[in-house]
C-alpha cells in the first residue's frame, strides 16, 4: 500500500524505512515519516520470492531483495533505515540464512548513503507493544493502533517492518529529548518508556495485552 505527498510537505518531515529480514518467508519493508508528533505510513508490503525462483539460484533471493530495498530508497528517500537483528536463539543455518539477507539490506544502505540502526527482535517488540514476548498478532494490533490505520497490516512480516520503524522513530525521539548522541542506545536505560508509553500502554490494554512493569 501507497501514499504519496507533494515534495513542499515534506521538507520538516524525516523518513524511516523499516525492514523485517527473513530467512526462508517474505521479508517485510514499510515507510513511516514524521513531524516528531504525528506518524504518517508512506507504503508497506512484503518481498516473497516463488520458490521456483529461489531453486533457480542460490542467490536469487538475495538478488531480488535488494533490488526491491534500492527501489524502495531511490523512490522514498528515507533518511534512516531500521533492520531487525538476528535473533541468537536461533539455529546456526537459519542464522546465517538471516545473516545473509541483513548483508544485502546494509549493501543497499550503504550504496545510498543511507545510516543504518539495527534492533533486536525484543526490542522493537518492547518498543511498540510495551512486552518484549509479544507475538505476531499483538504486535499487528498495536502497529494498526499507533499509526491510525484503517486496517490491520497484512502480512504479519509488513507489520513486523512497520514496528521496526517506529521502534527506531521513538529510540531516535527518545535520544533526542534526552540529550544523547553517538551511541545513545547503550546509555538509554533498558526498561526507559519511550515519549509514545502512556499511549501505547492503554491501547496494549485495549488490545488485550498485557503492558510490560
Amino acid at each position: 500500500m501507497t501514499t504519496h505527498r507533494k515534495d513542499a510537505e515534506i521538507t520538516s518531515l524525516r523518513r524511516t524505512l523499516g525492514v523485517d529480514p527473513a530467512a526462508s518467508g517474505p521479508t517485510g519493508f514499510a515507510v513511516i515519516e514524521t513531524d516528531g508528533r504525528h506518524f504518517h505510513v508512506l507504503h508497506y508490503g512484503a518481498l516473497r520470492v516463488a520458490p521456483k525462483r529461489q531453486k533457480s539460484s542460490l542467490g536469487a533471493c538475495l538478488h531480488d531483495v535488494h533490488a526491491r530495498l534500492c527501489e524502495l530508497i531511490k523512490e522514498f528517500h528515507p533518511h534512516a533505515l531500521a533492520v531487525e537483528s538476528v535473533f541468537t536463539a536461533l539455529n546456526m543455518r537459519t542464522a546465517l540464512r538471516l545473516a545473509e539477507v541483513r548483508g544485502v539490506v546494509l549493501l543497499a544502505a550503504e550504496q545510498h548513503g543511507v545510516a543504518v540502526r539495527s534492533y533486536s527482535p525484543r526490542e522493537v517488540k518492547a518498543s511498540v507493544a510495551g512486552y518484549g514476548h509479544a507475538d505476531k498478532r499483538q504486535v499487528q494490533l498495536m502497529v494498526r493502533a499507533l499509526l491510525n490505520m484503517a486496517e490491520i497490516p497484512e502480512p504479519s512480516d509488513a507489520a513486523d517492518a512497520l514496528a521496526v520503524a517506529l521502534c527506531h522513530i521513538q529510540t531516535e525521539q527518545f535520544a533526542q529529548r534526552f540529550g544523547l548522541s553517538g551511541n545513545h542506545r547503550a546509555a538509554i536505560p533498558q526498561r526507559a518508556a519511550p515519549a509514545a508509553a502512556p499511549r501505547r500502554q492503554t491501547l496494549a490494554r485495549t488490545v488485550g495485552l498485557q503492558p510490560s512493569r
